[in-house]
């Protein structure tokens, strides 16, 4: 018995350490230049703040700390992203062992991950949606780790708060999960009345509000930039009739699309689809609260404002989605199959970065596809003809200046868009186009 579950251990390291030199591989291998939001983070974190025009700081700081270690070296970025994914990954297992004790069930919730694309074929690109995945991998942890007990450790409680608050530092959307998880304790203590309301539990939400002080006054000193960049984003300050049904309908469809690959997984596992809810079961009701409500929550936002939730945003919400469905469809789960499961899961396992790889090579009017560092050589020799000192800053759009930032050997400072106060303050600077470089006085 111990054998096995070392065997299968030894298995899921393995099945992680794959994930991670495969997706850092290939995307470095036939990608000419880093992706556009991976760029966008590096520009940030160049110049490092409390926020950015369009978002809270964790990529930015991420980015940065790599580049500090690595330079500008486009498989760092890559394994980067990688790193948060597996991270990831191995999180989710670790709660799947403690709801099942069970390791091959927790493997296999795990695996079943591969079939939603956001956790593959998007993951080459570093940006706030990868950031937010294992701070919402660990909430989810130290809140059950909190739930599950009667009277949880004041550890748990500081974590929870601490990888709250680094959640909603990459991306705001982590807020839906936060309200879900407020959700289940209301629940719990308020309405079946299961457990008594402890003021230690007040210890996560005060961790969570001192670490975001910093972020909060930046956002009002800043016109709360980021929040106005956000709503933006899904249109509803462009009314438009219908859009309060059309939208919902939209991202209810895609997310179906989206998740094809994940069920056709799981039907290789089971003998029949056959399934109980017993709202009695703490388990089932803690892993519905993570899983579902989250998504009923940005639906019903939808329904209501008739925003339009973009694609990509959802990509932690599945995390524990393998971790669900495996505990609602246990006792249908067919050992025999397993090897038929097995056999689909390797082939899309193997597949997905080559066909990314395909994609890359073949279409040439990809992002990736950018000179980046070509051009950074000519404006660093245009430079070079004028003027001795290295270059500082750099003034334009994230991507054209933020290539800029990350080629440039000086690594100059991304100060934002084109601005005449900056440029009124330089010693030295050109322009070409819409993109400054210069040198501080």
């Amino acid at each position: 018995m111990a054998q096995n579950k070392k065997k299968l251990t030894n298995l899921f390291y393995i099945f992680l350490a794959t994930h991670l030199v495969l997706w850092t591989v290939v995307p470095t291998l036939v990608n000419h230049n880093l992706p556009l939001d991976t760029i966008e983070a590096l520009a940030w974190g160049s110049n490092l703040d409390w926020g950015f025009n369009k978002h809270p700081p964790m990529s930015a700081f991420f980015s940065a700390l790599f580049f500090s270690i690595f330079g500008a070296q486009d498989w760092a970025y890559y394994l980067l992203s990688q790193i948060f994914v597996i991270v990831s990954f191995f999180v989710v297992f670790k709660l799947s062992v403690e709801i099942f004790n069970n390791l091959k069930l927790s493997f296999i919730s795990v695996l079943l991950l591969e079939g939603i694309y956001f956790y593959n074929f998007t993951t080459p690109e570093f940006n706030v949606n990868v950031a937010q995945l294992p701070f919402w991998a660990l909430t989810v942890y130290y809140t059950w780790k909190i739930f599950s007990k009667k009277r949880p450790h004041t550890y748990d409680l500081f974590l929870l708060g601490l990888f709250a608050a680094a959640g909603i530092l990459s991306k705001y959307l982590f807020l839906y999960l936060l309200i879900s998880i407020d959700l289940l304790f209301f629940y719990f203590i308020f309405v079946i009345k299961d457990r008594n309301f402890q003021f230690k539990y007040l210890i996560s939400l005060e961790v969570f509000l001192v670490l975001l002080i910093p972020h909060i006054i930046w956002l009002v000193n800043n016109d709360y930039v980021t929040i106005t960049y956000g709503l933006a984003r899904t249109g509803v300050e462009e009314f438009q009739l219908f859009n309060n049904l059309k939208n919902p309908i939209i991202f209810v469809l895609k997310q179906a699309g989206i998740l094809i690959p994940f069920f056709i997984f799981f039907l290789f596992l089971i003998k029949k689809i056959k399934f109980k809810i017993n709202l009695k079961d703490k388990k089932l009701v803690f892993l519905i609260f993570v899983n579902l409500v989250p998504l009923l929550l940005i639906l019903v936002t939808s329904i209501i404002t008739g925003s339009k939730i973009r694609t990509m945003w959802m990509t932690p919400f599945y995390l524990f989605l393998g971790l669900l469905i495996i505990y609602l469809f246990k006792n249908q789960i067919i050992t025999k199959k397993i090897n038929n499961f097995l056999i689909y899961f390797i082939f899309l396992f193997l597949s997905s970065p080559l066909l990314y790889g395909y994609i890359s090579i073949s279409k040439d009017d990809k992002r990736t596809d950018y000179p980046g560092k070509k051009i950074a050589e000519k404006i660093q020799y245009e430079w070079n003809q004028n003027f001795d000192e290295p270059i500082d800053f750099v003034i334009g759009d994230e991507w054209n200046a933020g290539n800029l930032s990350y080629h440039l050997k000086s690594r100059p400072k991304w100060e934002g868009f084109l601005e005449n106060s900056i440029l009124n303050e330089a010693k030295e600077y050109i322009c070409i186009d819409d993109i400054c470089v210069g040198t501080y006085k």
